[in-house]
This record gives structure tokens, C-alpha cells and sequence, in this order.
């Protein structure tokens, strides 16, 4: 039962939750119906298996690390063998795969793609300062865009997407600055600890900027409705804004830490503004 338990926390059962659901929603706001396909519900799975199996290859290139970092995970602790936790994740790829196949073409490339690009994170990109960042924010957009291609509108999913990867690039870098006494202890070269803290928060408020001048596309290109822009210009940029003037007055963790937090709200406000208007 516990060689079970230790599976189960080995994949981040919560996370693989995330992305499904993360999934389902891109769907939903891509599709043209008030209801979706069972297709929808088999996508949702198959980037939850994809994304259990990123989270293994992880924690098997970082057995080390964790073992400092992170000695209570499966594989840092010794209760799971590393050879075990390979053929695990063959088995998750495999499956991840075998769902995409079953569903079309076009979301099994995506998933492959998907699955190789996890893969070159946990072995050599998340070693890159910002190039991980990225690669991360990248992840969440896809998941997105993954939601729409299975509901046929893949187009409609554009919008979430790039929200979703900025609003999580900056959330990225935020969390880096947080982060950033433990990863100098742990040899982790983040952007912050390569170019330093001022450089860092003058990218996230270029980013923000970015940011709202993308929220002002979905309303000029007369694709969303009113009530996108209200929400938008009421909420989510204010927050933006209140995001930014906390970054350059605070300098303690955990003013990063209730900016990381704002940031992950203000994603959850964008997404149902972006509902509420298509």
C-alpha cells in the first residue's frame, strides 16, 4: 500500500488535476456550444497522464537536488527505484499517446510534442535562466490551446493562451525573486541570481505592460464582447497594476509571495472575463 501511496505522490496527483481541468476550460471557452463532446473529457485525461508522466522524468533528473531540497519525494527518499520510476514514466507516455491516437491526428502531435518538450525541460531547459520560465508558461498556454483543438475551434483558444502564457511568465519570474535565497543554496542559476533582482522585476513590469496592452486586442478586434472589457478594465488591469506597485515597494519573500498569489487570481478573473465575452 505504501510502494502504492508513493506512486501516487510521485505524479502530483493535484497538478495533473490542474492541467485537466485547465484543459476542460480552454475547451469550453473555445467552443461554440454551450455543451462539449465526451472528447473534451478524454483530452482532459490525456494531458493529466502527460502531465504526470513531466513530473516523474522531473524528479528522476533531480534525484540529487531533491535529495537537499526536497528529501520527503518518492524518489529522493528511496521509495521508489530510480529504474522503477523510467519504466513508470514509459507506462504514462505510452498511455498519454495511445489516448491522443485514439482521439485524432492533430491531438496526438500536440501531445507528442507536448511530451518532448517536458522531457528536454527536466533534462536541460530549466537549467537555462528564463528559457525555463518560459518553457513553463508555455505548458499552461498549451494546455489551452489542447482545449480547443479538441473541441474543433482551435482558433478561439489563441486568446486564453497567450494570456495564460504571459500572466504565468511573470507569475515564473516572480516566483524566481521568491525563490531565490534557496536556490543560491542549491546552486540553481535562475534570471534573477544571473542578471540580478532590479533587472528581473524591470522585465516582469515590461511583461505587465505587455500584458494589458494585449487585454485592449480581444475588445479593438470586435472578437469579444462588452462584457470582457468591463471585467477586464474593472479587474484584471487594476490588478495588474496593484501587481506592479507592490513589486517595487516591497522587498521581503513574502510580498512575492501575495504578488505570486494575486497573480494566479487575476489569471482565474482573466479566464472568466474572456468566458463571459466570447
Amino acid at each position: 500500500m505504501n510502494k502504492i501511496y508513493s506512486y501516487i505522490k510521485l505524479i502530483r496527483p493535484l497538478n495533473c488535476l490542474i492541467t485537466a481541468l485547465v484543459v476542460i476550460v480552454g475547451g469550453i471557452i473555445s467552443s461554440e456550444s454551450s455543451s462539449f463532446d465526451n472528447i473534451l473529457i478524454l483530452a482532459s485525461v490525456t494531458a493529466a497522464f502527460a502531465a504526470a508522466s513531466g513530473n516523474v522524468i522531473n524528479d528522476y533528473f533531480d534525484i540529487e537536488i531533491d535529495k537537499i531540497s526536497h528529501p520527503d519525494r518518492p524518489l529522493a527518499a528511496g521509495k521508489i527505484m530510480p529504474s522503477y520510476a523510467i519504466k513508470f514514466y514509459s507506462i504514462l507516455v505510452l498511455v498519454a499517446l495511445t489516448f491522443s491516437f485514439t482521439l485524432n491526428i492533430q491531438l496526438f502531435v500536440f501531445t507528442f510534442s507536448a511530451l518532448a518538450i517536458l522531457f528536454l525541460y527536466s533534462i536541460y531547459l530549466k537549467k537555462i535562466p528564463l528559457v525555463g520560465n518560459i518553457t513553463v508558461a508555455l505548458l499552461t498556454a498549451l494546455a489551452f490551446f489542447f482545449g480547443g483543438i479538441a473541441v474543433n475551434n482551435a482558433e478561439a483558444a489563441i486568446v486564453p493562451a497567450v494570456f495564460a502564457f504571459l500572466i504565468n511568465l511573470i507569475r515564473e519570474l516572480v516566483k524566481d525573486i521568491e525563490d531565490i535565497e534557496g536556490d543560491k543554496l542549491n546552486s540553481v542559476i535562475t534570471f534573477p541570481i544571473r542578471f540580478g533582482m532590479s533587472a528581473t522585476k524591470y522585465l516582469i513590469a515590461f511583461l505587465i505592460y505587455v500584458l494589458i496592452g494585449f487585454t485592449f486586442y480581444p475588445f479593438i478586434n470586435q472578437s469579444y464582447k462588452i462584457e470582457y472589457f468591463v471585467l477586464v478594465m474593472l479587474i484584471v488591469n487594476p490588478l495588474l497594476i496593484f501587481v506592479l506597485k507592490k513589486l517595487f515597494v516591497g522587498g521581503d519573500k513574502e510580498n512575492y509571495h501575495q504578488i505570486s498569489s494575486l497573480l494566479k487570481l487575476n489569471m482565474i478573473f482573466g479566464l472568466i472575463a474572456i468566458y463571459l465575452g466570447k
